[in-house]
């Protein structure tokens, strides 16, 4: 049981933020152990073929699986809200070259050649691991990114509804059954770390992440904000495949055809897939694909020789307000009993301890 005492400041200081590094870092982790993530199976029987062939090891190799540690500068807690992956590279491409050697050092085992290279010349591999980083983001993330942060967003805005309602204690009563408020401390289960830790007046960094269910990651000790990521509410739903009834209203502004290739963007897919799922030539898929790109509502995104389309932000947000999902979720209703799957009391945390992650194995 890790305690976290909060001060006054602590309070004042608590936020919220969303990190693609973060996201990065841990669909790695459900890459390399799938067996044990049937949640996102449908994107890695997705993802997988587009990742084949590329050098990852600069990142793999700082992302063991079964996890206990990771170095803490492979994905360091945002400093804004709502940063991009080029700016959370940028800073990782800054680390200094000793906190580098210390992390590094503090791996267990023998080191494998890419961290070798690591440690021999951090800046040069720095760099190595930036692009890395960008090569899975662009082959496994880009192209869904926009659903999950609607998801991560949703979760946002639930927890600032808590806020308002109740304070710290209303955030955190659901936040997960391994995390209990008791008035000024917050307790987070784990498996091998006891002890209490001072937040020092920086606050607590609070991370919905997309690919962490059913754990926990925490950040407890200098220099790094001290951070805990959570799964959001909804997980279940991320990859969910059950394409509602076209909306009326959609239709009445879009036309229907137009509102049906929407609604069957559920993951990303190529104008064939498209016509495979609405029964619509390639042909007529391909003009009316055209023209919601230029009005915004779709992007393309390149994946080798695949051209991937996918819904925007904005399209997101349009669709869960006509579906009715962008009410904020209220305790005890059927969208509250069906957000969040069952969390055994045997989920895992995984600790920031010194400079590392520190899992539960």
């Amino acid at each position: 049981m890790i305690e976290l005492g909060f001060t006054v400041p602590d309070l004042a200081q608590t936020r919220f933020a969303v990190s693609p590094l973060w996201e990065v870092v841990a669909a790695v982790r459900v890459l390399k152990s799938a067996a044990e993530h049937p949640l996102h199976r449908p994107w890695i029987e997705q993802v997988r073929p587009r990742l084949a062939g590329l050098d990852l090891r600069p990142l793999t190799e700082l992302v063991p699986v079964p996890t206990r540690v990771i170095p803490a500068f492979v994905c360091p807690p945002p400093t804004t809200p709502m940063p991009d992956l080029e700016v959370e590279l940028s800073v990782l491409r800054a680390t200094p070259a000793e906190v580098v050697r210390d992390e590094l050092d503090r791996l267990p085992g023998a080191r494998a050649a890419p961290l070798s290279g690591l440690y021999a010349n951090p800046a040069d591999g720095l760099d190595r691991l930036a692009d890395a980083v960008r090569a899975f983001w662009e082959g496994a993330l880009a192209a869904y990114w926009p659903r999950i942060l609607t998801l991560l967003e949703d979760d946002i805005r639930y927890r600032a509804h808590r806020l308002a309602e109740g304070g710290a204690g209303r955030v955190f009563a659901d936040l997960d059954p391994a995390v209990g408020w008791d008035e000024d401390t917050l307790r987070v289960a784990h498996r091998h770390i006891r002890g209490t830790r001072s937040l020092g007046g920086r606050g607590l960094l609070l991370v919905p992440s997309a690919f962490i269910w059913p754990r926990l990651f925490s950040v407890t000790s200098p220099p790094w904000q001290p951070t805990l990521r959570y799964p959001p509410r909804g997980i279940a739903t991320l990859w969910q495949t059950d394409v509602p009834n076209v909306p009326e209203a959609l239709a009445k502004v879009l036309g229907h055809t137009r509102a049906l290739l929407l609604c069957r963007l559920h993951t990303p897919a190529t104008t064939q897939d498209l016509a495979r799922r609405t029964g619509l030539t390639a042909g007529g898929v391909s003009q009316h694909l055209t023209a919601l790109r230029a009005a915004g509502f779709l992007a393309a995104h390149r994946s080798g020789r695949y051209v991937l389309y996918r819904r925007t932000a904005v399209t997101e947000a349009l669709l869960a307000g006509c579906s009715g999902k962008g009410q904020p979720f209220e305790p005890g209703t059927a969208q509250d009993q069906v957000g969040h799957p069952a969390i055994t009391a045997g989920a895992g945390v995984s600790t920031v301890i010194g400079h590392g992650l520190g899992g539960p194995g």
